[in-house]
C-alpha cells in the first residue's frame, strides 16, 4: 500500500484521538464550575487587598498568588464533588442534565477521585503556603457546601441560609491569608456578602423548582414566575 495512502488513512484518526482527548480535558475543567470559581477568586482578591492594601510599601504579591491557587484548587474540588454528589438528580434537570458526569461523560468514580485530589491537595498547599487558619476556613466551607447545603436543597427552604455561608466564606479567606487573623471587618464583610447571595439564590431556585419535577426548592411562597422574580429584585434594592 503507497505510503500516501497509509497517511490519508491514519490522519483523520489522529485528527479523531486529539480531538476526544480535548473533549476529555473540557469535560474535566467543566467538573471544576470555572465561571463560579472566577467569582471566588475575585472576591478572594478583593478582600485581601482590604486587609492588605495594594499601595501598601510591601505588598505580599507571591502571598496573594499562593492564596489565589490554593483557593483555586480547593474549590474546583469543591464543584467537582458536588457534580458527583448531585449526578442523579442533575440528569432531571433541564439547566444541569448536560454536565459531564450526569450526561455520562465521565464516570462517577473518577469525578469522585479526582474532587478528593483537588480539595486535599488544595488544603494542603494552603496550610504550607499560606497559613493553617486559611487552609481550615477553605476545608469548612467545602463541607458546609457539600454536607449540609447540598442535601439541605431537597428538604427545606432553610437550605438558603445554610448556602450563604460557604457563598460568602472567599472574603474571610482573602482575609485571613493577608492578615493572618479574622477581624471585626472580616465577619462583617462576610455578613454583607452572604446578605448579598439571597437576591441571586432565590430567583434561580424558583425557576429550578418549576422545572425539575418537585426536585428544587421554591424560597418564596407559592406564586408564579413572575411574582418570584419580582421578590428577588425588590430584595436586591433592598441590599442596595
Amino acid at each position: 500500500m503507497p505510503a500516501e495512502h497509509i497517511a490519508g488513512l491514519t490522519a483523520p484518526a489522529v485528527q479523531g484521538s486529539a480531538l476526544r482527548r480535548w473533549n476529555v480535558l473540557a469535560d474535566y475543567w467543566a467538573l471544576t464550575k470555572p465561571d463560579v470559581n472566577l467569582l471566588i477568586l475575585i472576591t478572594t482578591f478583593a478582600s485581601f487587598c482590604l486587609a492588605r492594601p495594594i499601595h501598601s510599601e510591601s505588598f505580599p504579591i507571591v502571598l496573594l498568588l499562593h492564596t489565589l491557587l490554593g483557593t483555586l484548587l480547593v474549590a474546583s474540588g469543591m464543584g467537582t464533588l458536588n457534580q458527583f454528589v448531585e449526578r442523579r438528580f442533575d440528569t432531571q434537570m433541564r439547566r444541569t442534565k448536560r454536565r459531564p458526569v450526569a450526561a455520562g461523560r465521565i464516570e462517577p468514580s473518577h469525578a469522585l477521585w479526582f474532587g478528593i485530589l483537588l480539595s486535599v491537595s488544595g488544603a494542603i498547599y494552603l496550610a504550607a503556603a499560606v497559613n493553617l487558619l486559611v487552609s481550615l476556613l477553605a476545608v469548612l466551607t467545602s463541607l458546609i457546601y457539600l454536607f449540609l447545603y447540598t442535601p439541605l436543597k431537597r428538604k427545606t427552604p432553610l437550605c438558603a441560609f445554610a448556602g450563604a455561608i460557604p457563598g460568602a466564606a472567599p472574603p474571610l479567606i482573602g482575609w485571613a491569608a493577608a492578615s493572618g487573623k479574622l477581624s471585626l471587618e472580616a465577619w462583617v464583610s462576610m455578613a454583607w456578602s452572604s446578605y448579598g447571595n439571597f437576591p441571586i439564590s432565590w430567583p434561580l431556585r424558583g425557576c429550578t423548582a418549576k422545572t425539575t419535577s418537585g426536585l428544587g426548592i421554591l424560597f418564596f411562597l407559592a406564586g408564579s414566575d413572575e411574582t418570584v422574580l419580582w421578590r428577588g429584585r425588590a430584595y436586591c434594592h433592598l441590599s442596595v
